[in-house]
């Protein structure tokens, strides 16, 4: 028995997804640019599509499970389950208006004309906001659509900003977050389902390990209790005796998220030799 999975064959998320495949263990050879392949290291069979093609693969249970942007779910609007965000390939889909223009909010695009690649997520957007536009559908390069006088406003994929920037334009209304995710088929066999959660286990074990730092320092030990209430740990911090009477090593987790502002707080708290240490794989 084998799970069927989809990932994009180029793209802006097909490196994420076999990185994230490999930290999991799992290692597929795709010499040759072969389009199906058999992975080690766990019971996968891999398909290489294109990206706009993988919701309706695993919709249809030709894949059953699948690396898809969230963008691309929301467009295709395929039946298939959301299994888990995944952390990588985040941007937003957004309108965007040409700068210094003379439209200032999202109701001045009343009978305006807007160029997209997601016509399906932009028209939902619309109606909900009582908004009657004009949809242009184009397959790329909507930025430019308009300085040729194509379209008065774009709705487009934004990570950085600076293809904005560049082409004059200035984001006017986010309308979707995205961020690539596992999605399956909704006719998943029983085996195939606890196949899938095998899979999601190494998946989140990678996921709780990238968002953590493992943190070791030395402090006195009438400063432990504060120290110690700074870093919660998993459980608890993990205290050990220091050869040096009236010291002790600690040992416990950050959240990537609150890094450096306790690192500045234990700091002044009095810990000393404070060493960050990447985790490769967490299972809480």
């Amino acid at each position: 028995m084998e799970l069927k999975i989809a990932i994009q064959k180029s793209g802006r998320l097909h490196e994420g997804s076999m990185q994230l495949l490999k930290e999991c263990g799992i290692n597929i050879s795709n010499g040759n640019n072969q389009l199906r392949v058999k992975a080690s290291g766990f019971p996968l069979e891999v398909f290489f599509l294109r990206d706009d093609d993988i919701p309706e693969y695993v919709q249809d249970a030709v894949a059953d499970i699948g690396f898809a942007g969230q963008n691309v779910v929301a467009e295709k609007n395929k039946s298939v389950l959301i299994a888990e965000p995944l952390g990588f390939g985040k941007c937003r889909l957004s309108i965007a208006v040409p700068k210094n223009g003379n439209i200032l909010s999202v109701q001045q695009l009343n009978n305006k004309r807007i160029a997209t690649s997601y016509p399906y997520i932009l028209s939902e957007y619309l109606q909900k906001q009582n908004i009657n536009a004009s949809i242009h559908e184009i397959s790329g390069s909507a930025e430019i659509a308009p300085k040729i006088g194509l379209a008065d406003a774009i709705c487009d994929l934004v990570s950085s900003g600076s293809t904005l920037f560049s082409n004059e334009l200035e984001e006017l209304e986010t309308i979707l977050q995205s961020e690539a995710v596992l999605i399956s088929t909704k006719r998943l066999s029983e085996e195939k389902q606890e196949l899938l959660a095998k899979l999601l286990f190494r998946i989140r074990a990678v996921k709780k390990a990238t968002n953590n730092k493992y943190v070791l320092l030395n402090a006195p030990n009438d400063r432990l209790p504060v120290i110690c209430n700074l870093l919660p740990g998993m459980r608890s911090p993990t205290v050990l005796p220091l050869a040096e009477p009236g010291w002790s090593s600690v040992h416990s987790v950050i959240s990537e998220s609150d890094f450096w502002n306790i690192i500045e707080q234990l700091k002044n708290a009095g810990a000393q030799g404070i060493l960050i240490v990447p985790i490769e794989k967490m299972i809480v």
